[in-house]
This record gives structure tokens, sequence and C-alpha cells, in this order.
């Protein structure tokens, strides 16, 4: 049986993963700093990856097939506040994580997540494929091109098979806080369950993403592992844009509450861009994958997870 081992699975994505690899026969050992709930099915074992030392040692003992990196500080807000921790785990993380498979002399398979947000300004109506120009505007997308290319010259210099993959936005029940559904979701669902005023404070709504559902994207790390082309970089999204005008009306719409929204200039981002769409030919191409969810389904199945979790605390 294949062995991978997921950096960062308690993270949002690394229970959806791990199931996803489960299913598809793979044995999963789950890396963290910390553990958080996991499918009993899970190995856990913790790592710090600013500890170099720490990965050694898990991967001597697991060796495994496949090492999936998802642990990172992945909020944009995030990195603004706290640039040189980003840096630190984005960047030096990645740096003693392939200076540990080097060391073990492990044959794994790499898949390093990256981000849309590498690419940056976009200009207005375009799809972005792989060849587009890199140019972040925040202390998270200048991290993730960072380690991407130094993911590269591990590739050429020590010939690590490693797969990059820039990864559009993507979201889902049981996403923290921080990130615009769930704020959204949870948000309306308190105003409607708990009898709080029925306004809503928001910052800018303009702008347009590729979102995806979770459980789509993970589908996609999956055919990356077993059809990925080493040494490639994907593109993984839907190929579709909603504005946040579009999201947060359709959140709103599954309340039974009317609700108004006001816009708070103090909730933009210091840098924005307008519009983001993944090009994801060539996942297809190589991959076969396609997403397949629907964002109403991810919005509705956002705000049932939010309106239950008030629901348990109001119980307790």
């Amino acid at each position: 049986m294949k062995k991978a081992l997921i950096i960062g699975i308690s993270g949002f994505v690394g229970g959806y993963l791990a199931k996803e690899l489960i299913d598809n026969g793979i044995e999963v050992y789950g890396a963290d700093i910390k553990k958080g709930e996991l499918n009993d099915n899970i190995k856990f074992i913790r790592i710090n990856l600013l500890e170099q030392g720490s990965i050694i040692n898990a991967l001597s003992d697991i060796r495994p097939d496949f090492i999936i990196n998802l642990a990172a500080i992945s909020s944009v807000k995030g990195s603004w506040d706290m640039p040189d921790v980003t840096f630190d785990v984005n960047v030096k993380g990645v740096i003693n994580l392939f200076e540990a498979i080097r060391k073990v002399n492990l044959k794994s398979r790499v898949l390093l997540i990256g981000s849309s947000e590498q690419y940056g300004k976009i200009t207005q109506g375009e799809k972005v494929d792989e060849e587009y120009a890199l140019n972040a505007l925040n202390p998270y997308g200048i991290s993730k091109i960072t380690q991407e290319k130094l993911a590269m010259m591990y590739k050429e210099t020590y010939g690590i098979d490693v797969i990059l993959v820039r990864a559009f936005n993507h979201t889902g029940p049981k996403q923290a806080l921080g990130f615009v559904v769930p704020d959204f979701a949870k948000q309306i669902a308190e105003l409607e369950m708990l009898n709080k005023e029925p306004v809503m404070y928001v910052g800018n709504l303009k702008a347009e993403r590729d979102i995806s559902d979770v459980r789509d994207i993970v589908k996609g790390y999956y055919a990356l592992l077993i059809k990925g082309r080493s040494g490639e970089i994907y593109n993984i999204g839907s190929g579709t844009a909603h504005s946040m005008e579009y999201l947060l009306n359709s959140l709103i719409k599954l309340s039974s509450k009317k609700i108004s929204v006001e816009i708070d200039e103090k909730k933009f981002r210091p840098v924005d861009t307008p519009r983001i769409v993944c090009n994801n030919d060539k996942i297809i191409t190589d991959t076969g994958w396609k997403p397949e969810i629907s964002i109403d389904k991810t919005l509705l199945d956002s705000y049932i997870y939010w309106k239950n979790i008030i629901i348990d605390g109001n119980k307790a």
C-alpha cells in the first residue's frame, strides 16, 4: 500500500485531502505542530517545519511515497499583519522540508501548494494560465513565489520529484474565519438565529474571485499525485469568477431575515486585485480532473455548517 504524508493535516484542507487519499487506498500519515480533530484512520506525527530535525525523523520513520505540504500562513490579511512569520513558515519551512528529503535520500513525490495570489494584479477579463507573469502584491503571494523557485532549484539540482500547484481560492464547511465565505456565512447565521441587529458591515464587494469547493480541490490534488508531470506547474480552480457581492447576496437569500449591508472601508485590503479567473486547461488535459460542485452548493453547505455551530453553542 502506498503511503502519503500530509504536512499541515490540522488545517482546513488536511482532513478533506486525507479522506480523498484513504478512499483511494492510500495509507495516510498526518503531520502538524499540534493535533486537531482527525479521522481514526490517520496516523498522526508532530512536525514543526521550522525544526529540520523533526522533519528528518518523521521522513526516516515513514518513508512516504507522497508528501503534500499544506502547512502555510495562508491568509492574505494575516500575511500583512505578520510578514516575518509568513516568510518563516512559507519559505524557511520549505527549505527545511527539501533539505530533509535530500538528507534522508527519499524518492517521494512532493506536491507543493502555491496560490493564485502569486499572479498579483490581473488584466481585467483575462483567464490566467501558468505562463502568466508573476506579480504578487502581498507578502503571502511573494512568499509563495519564493517557495516555488526554491522547489525548482531542488528539482534541477537534486532531482527531487516535485509538482507545483497554484491553487485558486477554495472554501467549504469547516473553513476558519478570516476568509470571505465563512466570515459572511457566520455573520448571517448569527443575525438570523441570535436576534442581532440585521446589518452587515463588509469590505470591497466588487472584487471577483475564482472560488472552488474544497472537496473538488482535493480530488485535483490526488489526480496530480497520480498523473501530474514532475517539475510542472498547475493551476487549479473552477474557471469561473464570482464577485464578493454575488457570494454575499446568495448567502443572505438563505436566511429568513431581511439583512441590510453597509460598506466599511476599514475592511478593505491595503492592495487588492479586481478580478482573478483560473485557466485550468493544463490540469484537465494532463489528469482528466474537472470541478463538479457548484458555488451555490458550496455556499449552502457552508451556511448550514455555521448554523449548526451556533445551534450547538447555544445548547452548551
